[in-house]
């Protein structure tokens, strides 16, 4: 049930000509939208309108941490050429470059990708005190043609393949994250923070108005952002975490979602800042604390009739259905380390901690991996709970179709559904990220689909995050073994 529900709509200015006796009034000028616009000319009037002094041309690297170059709008709009270094996407969350090993290598010569506007995903930078737009960029060589590893590629390339069956996948992203007292010292635990009642915030407060209410103001900045960006919020909620809130989005594009948790991730955490607290998206934050996940709700429709490819005429559930689940069964554990992508991530997915912890899947059953809602046959879809609001939106967008896809194209069966708890006993996930990685690298039916080069790509890069985890001392190890043994 939603606790606060808004549909942001693109904002728009109209303008109106001086009006003289006897005339009527000019008609206002035709909208401009506040995200997206179809070419240059029309970019060049879109900056012209608001006054912008500023464009961030950013793209997500493999952690989904914005990566770009700023320049004035009137240098962004006279062709010029952008690029970055190939070295981006080689180097880890904590900025290393890891060691070649296995198939993972740099490149020799570390030669520039450059950068190319994505226009359909202009919008403004609201909190910038200066005229300030951002846009996403996609990724090519020197040749022109896409860089396979780069996080918008691998989604692209996923999608294409439901386009060449003619069809269009259709996802709703659900991304948990918390509010957290700014620290300083890394060494210490994250607490709450203290809301507008003066006292910190609690645990166990799900589906609170009250939650939700400690902190109107900022929340207030985050849907005033997210207009501004002309960003969609379907519902927000407060989760069972101490200040642990949900935002859901609306279904749509895979693409076009992604983009929008990419820009909803920096927005909420600029809202979070100006209000003197952390927004944050680890899986596990804090210690005894529920972890937040990123569940995706997915189904396909056929591109020239629009119906949905999970349902029969009759209103049945259609063989694609099954196989999807069958699929997402089957293949997600080789790709939970794109869902999962940090050792932080692992200590959500354990027991009795309301996530799930095997493929299970069932109806309405929220201690299920694959959760089918309740919905008429129009609105099949299936719900994947995997998901760890850390992931890359690309990443775990592109490892959840193209297992979804594999099953169909292999039609592979799924067990039978349960109806029982299924976040108990037996674990048939990988318990941490060098067993994930290894399940990615063996299963073959995943090179076609998210390409070889990302993945060996994407292995190194993780092996490096790790080595450096193992490089630091826990307080359990100070605590239990400092004088035990």
């Amino acid at each position: 049930m939603p606790v606060k529900k808004t549909t942001i709509k693109a904002a728009s200015r109209t303008h109106t000509s001086k009006v003289k006796r006897a005339k009527k009034p000019a008609k206002p000028a035709a909208p401009s939208p506040p995200r997206g616009v179809e070419d240059w000319k029309a970019a060049a009037r879109w900056l012209k309108l608001r006054g912008i002094e500023d464009i961030e041309c950013i793209t997500p690297d493999l952690a989904g941490v914005p990566r770009g170059k700023m320049m004035p709008s009137s240098k962004f709009t006279s062709n010029t050429s952008l690029a970055l270094p190939s070295a981006l996407y080689r180097h880890t969350i904590s900025g290393e470059y890891p060691d070649e090993s296995g198939s993972f290598r740099y490149e020799p010569r570390d030669s520039d990708l450059k950068l190319v506007p994505d226009l359909s995903t202009l919008t403004a930078v609201p909190w910038e005190t200066d005229p300030t737009a951002q846009v996403i960029c996609d990724v090519v060589g020197a040749d022109g043609e896409e860089v396979p590893y780069t996080p918008r590629n691998v989604l692209k390339r996923v999608v294409e393949l439901y386009e060449k069956r003619g069809w269009r996948p259709v996802v709703a992203p659900e991304i948990e994250f918390y509010l957290v007292a700014k620290n300083d010292d890394p060494d210490l635990p994250l607490t709450p923070p203290v809301g507008r009642s003066g006292r910190p915030i609690v645990a166990g407060q799900a589906y609170s108005i009250a939650g939700i209410n400690e902190f109107d103001e900022l929340i207030d900045d985050i849907y005033h952002f997210c207009e501004a960006q002309g960003l969609e919020i379907d519902t927000l909620i407060h989760e069972e975490g101490p200040a642990q809130l949900e935002i859901n989005l609306r279904h749509g594009d895979p693409l076009e979602l992604a983009d929008q948790v990419f820009y909803f991730k920096r927005t909420i955490r600029e809202a979070a800042t100006k209000h003197g607290t952390f927004a944050t998206f680890m899986a596990k934050p804090m210690q005894g604390q529920p972890g937040s996940a990123m569940h995706i709700h997915q189904s396909v429709v056929d591109i020239e009739t629009g119906r949905n490819v999970f349902s029969l005429e009759n209103g049945e559930p259609s063989p694609e259905f099954f196989h999807f689940i069958g699929g997402m069964q089957k293949y997600v554990p080789s790709t939970l380390v794109m869902m999962a992508p940090y050792v932080n991530s692992y200590r959500r997915l354990t027991p009795d901690m309301a996530c799930p912890v095997n493929t299970a899947w069932g109806y309405d059953n929220r201690t299920t991996a694959f959760r089918i809602p309740v919905s008429d046959p129009a609105a099949r879809r299936v719900e994947n709970r995997l998901p760890s609001s850390d992931a890359n939106p690309y990443l775990a967008l592109a490892a959840s179709l193209a297992c979804g896809y594999l099953g169909i194209e292999n039609l592979v069966d799924p067990s039978a559904p349960t109806a029982d708890t299924a976040n108990e006993g037996v674990i048939d996930l990988p318990r941490g990220l060098l067993e994930a990685l290894a399940l990615m690298e063996g299963e073959l039916a995943l090179g076609p689909v998210l390409s070889r080069e990302f993945i060996d790509l994407y292995a190194g890069i993780k092996r490096g995050e790790f080595e450096t985890f193992m490089q630091v001392i826990s307080p359990w190890e100070r605590e239990f073994l400092l004088l035990h043994v």
